[in-house]
């Protein structure tokens, strides 16, 4: 026999909407920045208009922005232990996405998640941050009616009139100022901020390194022994490589999304998220200015120049020339001679055309290895198109042959040199240096055999300071030269 309900007993409680902020807690980053970012990658002079538009107050300013890039869902450094948990909570409250990024964008997002119910974002003329966002929240579900996930100081307003403060992504200082508000729970989430390590990878210190040929005018003019001449080399290296970490984090800005879906590159910090837009840009004008400081007080005006021009160069590379196949390797390999010509203005001497030749080719060689490997792991994980570049996978064999061409003039060149009147004259034993060319005709076979195998890290500088036979090589080519000097 049915049971019938006792209309007396009251039913139990809708369990209470739940809002979820996009930035700084769903996604890890700020989609706006993002937006901005994409923006002046695809057309640069719109620099010229983010005044104006911010002139218009910041929901104008966000809805201009978003009319002309929304980042791709697809390429946002998503919160993945909170959105794993949200998919728990879906089918049993009501979920609401609630941002201050403007609708188009936070729409973007829901379609892509197919997560929620509910969009309130910022409209064109109303920001819905602090303040704003907590009147909608309050006037659509009522004081204390519904949870909210946030993150950051702007979500403290918010919580004030929520009936549960949720913190995903959030640093112990916003916990503590949250549980002023009211009942308060620590989500799953990555840990926020970014420490030294984080701060080490970004800047790509281990990179560094490839400025040590800053010190090879040093070594060819044989001013190994003089104090001055050394100091300015240093003083070389220190300028490039904090300008060169510069370089680096604008590429890494400029390569955000292809980043993310790279296997590898997706886990460097401003690609994961670990390291913001606006930390980034900071960064890379302190460098910027430390670097050239240096250059025009302590160096002559000849190398402040080609610092310059180093740094307009990969400029162009990181916004433009890299996605142009082939030009992009030239360019990486004049990249790579350009430290030499500088070291060579450092420290006022005359450059040798069979060291700038032989460093073309040579870098030219690694330039394309770099370009192989990482189509070689496209390969072999499926994919036909290597992101953010202008190869395919089909171009595998192409790159090889070219490479390793290049690598064989270089050996060319170390040969005619050897032979022709400028050797003899800098080194009293000149036939020892016949020795180098085994040695380099080894070193250039064996990398490629090792890419051709899919054994090559995607960065030779990194393979080429770990790989005990690549150290035992040039430690033999420098008790070489030692010896003929």
């Amino acid at each position: 026999m049915p049971v019938t309900p006792d209309p007396s007993t009251p039913s139990p409680a809708p369990p209470r909407p739940l809002a979820v902020d996009l930035d700084g807690t769903l996604v890890l980053g700020d989609t706006l920045h993002e937006s901005v970012l994409g923006l002046l990658c695809r057309h640069p002079l719109d620099l010229l208009r983010l005044p104006l538009w911010l002139a218009g107050g910041k929901a104008q300013f966000k809805r201009q922005v978003a009319r002309r890039h929304v980042p791709d869902p697809q390429s946002l450094a998503w919160n993945q232990p909170l959105l794993d948990w949200l998919r728990t909570q879906q089918g049993r409250r009501e979920l609401v996405l609630c941002t201050a990024a403007d609708e188009g964008i936070a729409q973007t997002v829901a379609d892509h998640l197919g997560l929620f119910d509910t969009v309130l974002a910022s409209n064109g003329e109303h920001n819905l941050a602090g303040a704003a966002k907590a009147e909608a929240l309050v006037e659509r579900y009522g004081e204390k009616g519904f949870d909210y996930i946030g993150s950051g100081r702007a979500d403290l307003p918010v919580w004030r009139h929520a009936h549960t403060a949720l913190l995903s992504h959030a640093p112990d200082s916003i916990l503590r100022a949250a549980r002023a508000h009211g009942p308060t729970e620590r989500l799953p989430g990555e840990p926020a901020g970014a420490g030294v390590r984080t701060w080490l990878r970004a800047l790509r210190v281990h990179q560094w390194a490839k400025n040590l040929l800053h010190f090879v005018p040093l070594l060819t003019a044989h001013l190994v022994f003089d104090a001055r001449a050394v100091a300015e080399a240093l003083l070389a290296f220190l300028a490039f490589s904090l300008c060169a970490s510069a370089v680096y984090i604008i590429n890494d800005l400029a390569d955000l999304a292809a980043d993310r879906m790279h296997p590898r590159k997706r886990h460097r910090p401003l690609a994961s998220g670990r390291l913001t837009v606006p930390a980034a840009v900071s960064a890379t004008v302190l460098l910027l200015a430390t670097a050239f400081t240096v250059a025009a007080l302590l160096l002559p005006r000849l190398f402040g120049l080609a610092l310059g021009a180093y740094f307009l160069l990969t400029l162009a590379y990181s916004l433009r020339l890299k996605r142009v196949a082939m030009l992009d390797v030239v360019v990486l390999a004049a990249l790579y001679t350009a430290r030499i010509v500088a070291g060579a203005f450092a420290l006022q001497v005359e450059l040798s055309f069979w060291l700038l030749a032989f460093s073309m080719f040579l870098f030219l060689s690694l330039a394309l290895l770099k370009r192989h490997t990482e189509l070689a792991a496209m390969d072999g994980q499926g994919q036909v198109q290597l992101a953010g570049r202008g190869y395919a996978t089909g171009d595998l064999s192409l790159v090889a042959m070219s490479g390793i061409a290049a690598g064989q003039a270089s050996v060319l060149v170390l040969a005619l040199y050897i032979d022709s009147p400028a050797s003899a004259a800098l080194y009293s034993h000149p036939a020892l240096l016949w020795l180098l060319c085994p040695l380099l005709l080894f070193w250039i076979g064996r990398v490629w055999l090792l890419s051709h195998r899919r054994r090559m890290h995607d960065d030779p500088l990194v393979f080429a300071l770990t790989d005990p036979a690549s150290l035992v090589v040039l430690v033999l080519a420098l008790l070489t030269v030692g010896a003929a000097i």
